[in-house]
């Protein structure tokens, strides 16, 4: 596995801290006492992301008297960002956007590493659920996701699926679906979604689990062939594509976004970012704007997330166990 010995080898307990959200509901909101607000984006800036920790930061500037800014700190699939994050004061200052990899599936893939997704942080919203499909180069002429299954059952050498790294939402997209179908397609890791579309465009791979914000244009404009979306529901910008789950039962993961800070924050304040978080991405622009890029904006208490969170950490660490997938060094 790959190794955060540079962060001292700081190993955490499996436990799950106590997790009480109940003062967040009776409580009266509360802004932190500080100037500039903080949102720490542990990926390079121009992904989705960024546009969300923007929505919000542009959001607290605008409504609230304080200033706030985002600040990338990229590397390691996150989690130099997101550890830097864990480690910040408490004190609404600072706080973080990430994903399911940060806060779930990258504790599985790394030795020594240097925070515990639930432990060393408070759920303050969830911003979303990013989508995914699985779409193919049109000279694959399966009729439908059945007869994809069936093409990969007759010629399994021959089916690569690409995805945009080991361990990504997508990877394990296309583990869960070899696992429930009974087919073995082989993985090809890309460092991204922008070379594996390409590659997917040019023929070099014929399958991809893919962000729908990457291959909605191409699968409107024909240039892909999309076999379906992860989620348990179809998506309504493209009712035409099933979900995965319709051919394939029990079959569901979903890639989220939300924001976080560090465990201890003061119960009023988790109140407050809950509620200006939601209030930001549910503004009729912004939440239109990013469900065009595939991203289905959510509306929900921390403690509901705070239950996802948990479900996906726990169901990414069996999944990632059962099909030994670690990084490279």
């Amino acid at each position: 596995m790959a190794s955060f010995a540079s962060y001292g080898g700081a190993c955490f307990p499996t436990i799950f801290a106590a997790l009480v959200f109940a003062p967040t509901l009776t409580l009266a909101a509360t802004a932190p006492d500080c100037e500039m607000i903080k949102i720490v984006e542990p990926y390079p800036p121009g992904g989705g992301t960024n546009v969300v920790a923007r929505m919000v930061a542009e959001h607290i500037t605008n409504t609230t008297g304080k200033g706030s800014y985002v600040e990338n700190r990229p590397g390691a699939s996150g989690n130099i960002g997101t550890a830097y994050a864990a480690r910040a004061t408490p004190d609404g200052c600072t706080i973080i956007i990430g994903t399911d990899a940060t806060h779930a599936g990258n504790y599985y893939l790394f030795d020594n590493f240097p925070y515990h997704p639930i432990n060393d942080f408070v759920p303050l919203a969830k911003a979303g659920t990013n989508l995914i499909a699985l779409v193919a180069h049109p000279s694959i002429d399966a009729p439908n996701l059945q007869g994809l299954i069936e093409k990969v059952r007759e010629n399994p050498s021959d089916m690569f699926y690409g995805s945009s790294g080991i361990g990504s939402p997508q990877h394990l997209a296309g583990e869960l679906l070899n696992s429930l179908a009974g087919i073995k397609m082989t993985h090809v890791p890309y460092a991204g979604g922008a070379p594996a579309i390409a590659n997917l465009l040019g023929g070099q791979i014929p399958l991809l689990f893919s962000s729908l914000s990457s291959s909605e244009p191409y699968i409107r404009s024909g240039q892909v062939k999309a076999y379906g979306i992860t989620s348990a529901d179809r998506f309504g910008g493209l009712p035409d594509v099933p979900a995965i789950g319709e051919t394939v039962p029990g079959f569901e993961i979903n890639s989220w976004l939300a924001f976080f800070g560090p465990a201890g924050m003061a119960p009023e304040h988790v109140a407050y970012f809950n509620e200006t978080i939601r209030t930001a991405l549910n503004a009729e622009k912004n939440k239109a704007n990013l469900e065009r890029m595939g991203l289905l904006v959510a509306d929900d208490p921390p403690e509901v997330f705070a239950k996802q969170q948990k479900a996906d950490f726990e169901s990414r660490g069996e999944l990632i166990r059962a099909n030994n997938i670690q990084m490279e060094h």
